[in-house]
C-alpha cells in the first residue's frame, strides 16, 4: 500500500486488521509539515504506527516532533534523560515493565493523547507490545450494552508512593477527530462503574476488560533497536510483554491530554444501602463506598 498525499511518499505496511501499521522511507529527523500532516492522517486510520530505523535521532528533535502533536508531559516520577526532562526513560531495571493491558494515565483528568515511543534496547528474544483497537471492541458489543454503557461513567484512579491522582470518565468516549466511540476502561487504572452497585460492576468490567483486548483486535510489534512507535492513547490500550531476562531501554515523550468527551451519565452515583457489604474479588476497586 503506498501513501502519495500531499506530495509524500510513504511506504505503508498494514500489520494486521485490526490497527497497526510500519512506514517506511520516513526520517523523523527531519520531517517536514507535509509528511508530519500525512503521518498523522495515518495514525488517525491506523491507530499506531511503527517507523523504523531511527536511530541516530536527537533529543531536540524527538522533543520538537512531539511538539507537533501538542503540549508534552514532564513526568512526576520516571528517569528522564539528562538535560531534557520531556524525554522519559523507559528502563526494564528500572519499573520500566508494565504487563497489563492499559490505556496511560486515565487516572488523569485529561490522559495523554497519544506517546512516541524509540527502543533503544531490546532483549533478543522476546520484550514485544500489543495494542487493542477500542473502536472495534466497541463496536463489536450489541445494541442494548452499547445504550448501556453510553450513559454510564467510570472512576479511573492511583495510589502510589509520590503519585495520587483520580478522574472520572465516561465509559465510551468519542474521539475529538473522528467522531466514533471507543471504550474507554482499562484493568490498569479504572476503579469502578460509578453508576453500579460495586458487585455489578466488578462483573461488567471483567467482561469489558477481558472482551476489549481480545485477539482480533490486537496486533503485536516485535522491536528492534531503532524502532520508533506513535500511538493513540484515546482509542488504544497496550501492553508490554514481560517474557524476556536482558534488559530492554527505551525513550518516549508523551503527549498532553484533552478532557475524554462522550454522553452525560443517565443515572445518579450509585449509594449503597445501609449494611451493604462489598468483597473485592477480580477487580481493582481502589475506592470503597
Amino acid at each position: 500500500m503506498m501513501s502519495n498525499t500531499l506530495g509524500t511518499t510513504f511506504d505503508v505496511r498494514p500489520l494486521t486488521a485490526a490497527l497497526g501499521a510500519e512506514i517506511h522511507g520516513l526520517r523523523l529527523e527531519d520531517i517536514d509539515d507535509e509528511a508530519f500532516a500525512e503521518l498523522r492522517r495515518l495514525l488517525l486510520k491506523y491507530l499506531v504506527l511503527f517507523i523504523p530505523d531511527q536511530e541516530g535521532w536527537s533529543p531536540e528533535s524527538r522533543i520538537a516532533f512531539g511538539r507537533r502533536f501538542g503540549e508534552l508531559e514532564v513526568h512526576p516520577y520516571l528517569p528522564h534523560l539528562d538535560g531534557h526532562p520531556e524525554i522519559q526513560i523507559i528502563d526494564s531495571e528500572q519499573d520500566g515493565k508494565i504487563p497489563i493491558w492499559h490505556t496511560d494515565m486515565t487516572y488523569s483528568p485529561n490522559p495523554p493523547i497519544g506517546s512516541v515511543l524509540q527502543i533503544v534496547r531490546s532483549p533478543g528474544v522476546g520484550g514485544d507490545t500489543m495494542w487493542s483497537n477500542q473502536y472495534l471492541a466497541y463496536e463489536a458489543l450489541s445494541a442494548p450494552l452499547r445504550d448501556l454503557l453510553d450513559g454510564l461513567t467510570a472512576v479511573h484512579a492511583i495510589r502510589i508512593p509520590g503519585l495520587e491522582s483520580r478522574a472520572e470518565h465516561p465509559v465510551v468516549r468519542v474521539h475529538p477527530d473522528t467522531g466514533r466511540r471507543a471504550l474507554f476502561v482499562n484493568r490498569a487504572h479504572t476503579s469502578h462503574i460509578a453508576q453500579l452497585s460495586r458487585n455489578e460492576s466488578d462483573a461488567l468490567l471483567q467482561y469489558l476488560t477481558e472482551f476489549a483486548t481480545s485477539p482480533q483486535f490486537t496486533c503485536r510489534y516485535q522491536w528492534r533497536p531503532g524502532d520508533v512507535a506513535i500511538w493513540d492513547n484515546r482509542v488504544t490500550q497496550h501492553y508490554a510483554v514481560d517474557d524476556y531476562a536482558e534488559r530492554r531501554t527505551g525513550l518516549r515523550v508523551v503527549v498532553l491530554g484533552d478532557e475524554p468527551t462522550g454522553n452525560a451519565a443517565r443515572w445518579d452515583h450509585y449509594r449503597a444501602r445501609p449494611g451493604e457489604r462489598y468483597a473485592p474479588a477480580r477487580m481493582n476497586a481502589k475506592e470503597s463506598y
